[in-house]
């Protein structure tokens, strides 16, 4: 069986350096999707690859590709946050992935171009968003939330500042019937808020139910501390964003993980001073050139950022996987 061409992720090139391919190494991509870095580390070096994604369907055009190269891809159903446990039982623990591990966030183009999965505002389909088979659904959110909570999610998630005037239209169209449609709901967005000739205004709103549907910040934070504990010293994360709410935590994290003495959290105790568990590959994030944004609009709010797991502080031995 002979893999589909699959669509080119945003900054390949980039996130392929980035990771510093090697023979033998081994490699978790934690978004899997298309396939796309996978099918590139494999091509670039003689090394195994660990596919993760929480979407069914995903995984089901990614056979394909495991079927080229039985002995070095498999892929498991799962969310990237969960990566630590979904590792175990294969024997991976702490310090265990060798090469390096790769995130795309946010939603991908296959999920984006299906009017059935609910994501796009320009498409007719129901309002569901979720990346996954289970869970509450966007409909579920815009139709029992209450309007202070609902103005209050897409105000932080969406970063819109007319939230309420969003929240308050839902409120009150939702008293007629329940909201269902992903069209429905984009005319609703885009009558109460401005139109400010850039981005289209039911963006933001649609970003916000999304993330929250997907618990996609929880998963990131989850994801950067379990990257942590697996990478070996040497190993490489690159992480590609699209927003700034999930910049500005990679972003955060790193440099708090790459200074002499780094901060401890409610995740995590701080490490011992002098004993950083990342150096910086990336001092500003990487962006696509005008060409790529050219060939694929998507890729324009790309921002890649990258670190070499230093050597294993102390207390990493310490940890559960």
């Amino acid at each position: 069986m002979t893999a589909a061409p699959a669509h080119t992720p945003v900054l390949l090139d980039e996130v392929i350096a980035a990771l510093a391919t090697r023979d033998e190494a081994l490699y978790l991509d934690g978004t899997f999707g298309g396939g796309g870095y996978a099918r590139a580390l494999l091509s670039a070096a003689r090394c195994r690859v660990i596919g993760i994604d929480r979407d069914p369907s995903a995984l089901a055009a990614g056979k394909a590709l495991a079927s080229e190269h039985p002995d070095r891809l498999m892929l498991i159903e799962g969310r990237f946050g969960e990566m630590a446990a979904l590792l175990a039982p294969l024997g991976i623990g702490p310090g265990g992935v060798s090469g390096g591990i790769v995130l795309d966030l946010g939603v991908s183009s296959p999920q984006l171009d299906d009017p059935a999965r609910g994501f796009s505002f320009r498409a007719e389909g129901p309002l569901d968003m979720r990346m996954g088979s289970g869970g509450a659904t966007a409909a579920d959110l815009v139709n029992t939330l209450p309007e202070a909570a609902l103005a209050k999610l897409i105000y932080i998630y969406g970063e819109e500042r007319f939230s309420r005037r969003v929240a308050r239209a839902i409120a009150q169209a939702r008293k007629k019937a329940p909201l269902t449609r992903t069209t429905e709901l984009a005319e609703l967005v885009r009558a109460a808020v401005p139109s400010s000739g850039g981005i289209d205004p039911a963006t933001r709103t649609f970003q916000a139910l999304r993330i929250e549907v997907n618990d996609e910040l929880g998963e990131l934070e989850r994801a950067l501390h379990a990257a942590e504990r697996l990478l070996a010293a040497g190993g490489r994360l690159a992480i590609v964003s699209f927003h700034s709410l999930e910049d500005r935590r990679v972003k955060d994290f790193l440099r708090e993980r790459s200074a002499a003495a780094p901060r401890g959290s409610r995740h995590r105790p701080a490490a011992p001073a002098g004993s950083p568990s990342f150096r910086l590959l990336t001092r500003k994030p990487v962006t696509p050139s005008a060409a790529e944004i050219a060939r694929n609009p998507r890729a324009r709010s790309a921002r890649l950022r990258a670190a070499e797991r230093t050597a294993a502080p102390p207390w990493a031995s310490s940890e559960a996987a």
